[in-house]
């Protein structure tokens, strides 16, 4: 009994457990038949007439992973064809009506595009190395070896670095690649069976090894570590740099939310709530923030930086326990990138870039996922690189590339905004506005305001310490409501503080596709007293129907002529001068991106240098 319980308690640490749980009545649902493959041998690929086939791009793939092979020999090829390899996916390939194709994700994953002809959202079906013949049943064995190997052994199960350590030095003691010969050489069809790369090799005289092919190893170690370190089947989404979001509605497939292709629906759906619900409940620990029915609901992060919010149970959401997650890229798009995207143009940066040069206070409003954090992230770019800047968020999105960058992210009292998270106090974006004041900041960057916080950000700007974040309005009339009622509370009389305000949306063009557009740059005159109300002009205003931008402030801009231009020192005849200020910085973005320095890092330096040696400094 002392060996059993002894062997549960290093399961438990393994989370050996936890990785069938994150699998177990998960079901790939596969758009066609899967033909019957008998995992044959491809020890010599000039053999496989499939092989033969492909084009040379992804013969050399199919040699390196041999389960992308697999994968495709139980596509139904003669009715949909050989599916197309893209080495480098473009935003092009999301204008393919049909798409029928296969992009690499990293040096194991790749996702297959297969179209739909029912449904607008076409599938997207991960490729993994598990999908190689004969692991399935080696997952089973590699995990009791792993029991029994490390008993005994000492290790903290809550530092990933560690564990993931142990995993792969232990993976290493026990599995010996290559084929062991057979006790008995006169065994019927032994010898044929042990010279298979496809197979390992039975009746091992040594207990504690195992003897695989180098590719069955590379696929065991994939497994382990994905189902004990990452987050199970998820883990393909996760890697998966052009997927923005992955939502889980209940019961039924996962939904995606893709950089290219737009919505797609994954062959990977659940069908019953237990194990929806075990599955939620183990990655909410996965997370460390767990989750019960008394506290059904979690915000928090998962190891790569992604959002996640989880409910659970079926009596606040009636089709079960769902979670959402936002995926945010590890280098965050640049301007120029956004501009490329169609979401503002060149005129419209070059004004923000005066603006947030010279200190001035902006919001950039509109609803979920119109990607106010990204141009957020973008014009950050704009702020002098020598500047001090501190951010505040609830989950880490920014993303700044000054040196001089202090980030503070909030504490719930409990357990857990994401891995590795002590206990302690409630710690507010409240309590961390009102500490990044005595930090001395040239900047303050707030992730999202929505409550008190927000009067403390007005504070702030009253003395001098210029701020942008976020705000979910659609207009500037309801970012005024908002701000002037509980719980922000502002005055109106301290609106003026707040110079520019951005307001942002997804919108659908005539073509259905659904795109991100700045709607309207605005400036904020300040308080009437006559009207009661604030004042404000509309700067910049988009065009549906020509789907541009029309400068409706050229000439006119209150803020460049009697703000920027006065604290430039700039006289009352020549103030008209900023206007070509924008024009110049307009060229110099356009020039930027015709050389191709468009990688968020490498713009950021690009512009510290073009101040640096005075370029920018205005004539007059």
């Amino acid at each position: 009994m002392d060996i059993i319980e002894d062997k549960l308690s290093i399961e438990e640490k393994l989370s050996i457990e936890d990785g069938r749980a994150l699998n177990a009545g998960v079901y790939t649902n596969f758009p066609f038949k899967p033909k019957k493959y008998d995992g044959h041998d491809h020890s010599n690929l000039k053999t496989c007439n499939l092989y033969k086939l492909l084009p040379p791009e992804m013969k050399k793939e199919v040699e390196i992973n041999l389960h992308l092979l697999e994968y495709l020999h139980i596509l139904p090829i003669d009715t949909m064809g050989i599916p197309r390899y893209v080495p480098n996916l473009e935003s092009k390939h999301g204008d393919i009506e049909d798409p029928n194709l296969i992009y690499k994700v990293n040096d194991q994953i790749y996702v297959h595009i297969y179209p739909n002809k029912n449904d607008v959202r076409n599938f997207y079906i991960p490729i993994e190395p598990i999908l190689l013949t004969g692991v399935g049943r080696l997952i089973k064995e590699v995990e009791i070896k792993l029991v029994d190997y490390l008993t005994g052994i000492e290790f903290d199960p809550e530092n990933l670095k560690e564990k993931e350590r142990i995993l792969k030095e232990s993976l290493d003691a026990i599995c010996i690649i290559g084929n062991k010969k057979p006790i008995d050489n006169s065994t019927s069809g032994v010898k044929k069976l042990f010279g298979s790369r496809l197979f390992p090799v039975k009746d091992d005289p040594d207990k504690n090894h195992m003897y695989i092919t180098k590719e069955h190893y590379e696929a065991l170690k994939y497994s382990v570590l994905r189902d004990k370190i990452g987050v199970g089947f998820l883990d393909p989404y996760i890697n998966d740099n052009k997927i923005e979001d992955i939502t889980c509605n209940g019961l039924g497939p996962i939904f995606i939310e893709h950089k290219v292709f737009k919505g797609l629906r994954s062959v990977i759906e659940f069908n019953d709530n237990d194990t929806l619900n075990q599955f939620i409940i183990r990655l909410a620990e996965r997370i460390g923030k767990p989750i019960t029915f008394k506290n059904p609901i979690v915000d928090s992060t998962l190891p790569d930086g992604s959002r996640i919010n989880i409910v659970f149970g079926d009596d606040i959401s009636k089709n079960g326990s769902n979670f959402t997650i936002r995926k945010f890229a590890d280098i965050p798009f640049s301007i120029l990138q956004v501009i490329k995207g169609g979401t503002l143009d060149y005129r419209m940066a070059a004004y923000l870039w005066i603006l947030i040069s010279e200190g001035m206070s902006g919001f950039i409003c509109g609803e979920t996922a119109s990607g106010k954090t990204t141009t957020l992230n973008g014009i950050t770019a704009f702020i002098n690189p020598d500047s001090k800047l501190v951010s505040i968020e609830d989950t880490p999105e920014l993303q700044i590339p000054h040196k001089n960058w202090t980030r503070e992210t909030t504490r719930g009292s409990t357990r857990g905004g994401g891995v590795g998270e002590g206990s302690g106090s409630d710690v507010t974006m409240f309590d961390l506005l009102k500490a990044a004041l005595r930090q001395r900041p040239n900047y303050i960057l707030v992730g999202e305001i929505r409550g008190v916080e927000g009067n403390v950000a007005f504070q702030a700007m009253q003395t001098g310490h210029p701020v942008m974040s976020t705000f979910h309005a659609a207009n500037v009339e309801k970012l005024i409501q908002r701000l002037t009622a509980d719980p922000i509370n502002i005055p109106k009389t301290y609106v003026d503080n707040l110079n520019f305000v951005i307001i942002q949306s997804a919108v659908r063009r005539p073509d259905g596709k659904l795109v991100r557009r700045v709607l309207s740059i605005n400036e904020v005159l300040g308080y009437n007293p006559d009207k009661g109300g604030i004042s404000f002009i509309e700067a910049f205003s988009w065009d549906p129907v020509t789907d541009s931008f029309i400068f409706s402030a050229l000439g006119s801009s209150y803020i460049l002529e009697n703000k920027i231009a006065t604290r430039l020192g700039i006289p009352g005849k020549k103030k008209k001068a900023i206007y070509d200020e924008i024009e110049k910085r307009a060229k110099i973005l356009e020039k930027l991106n015709n050389e191709g320095i468009v990688n968020y890092y490498d713009f950021f330096n690009t512009v510290a240098k073009i101040t640096k040696h005075g370029i920018l400094r205005i004539q007059f």
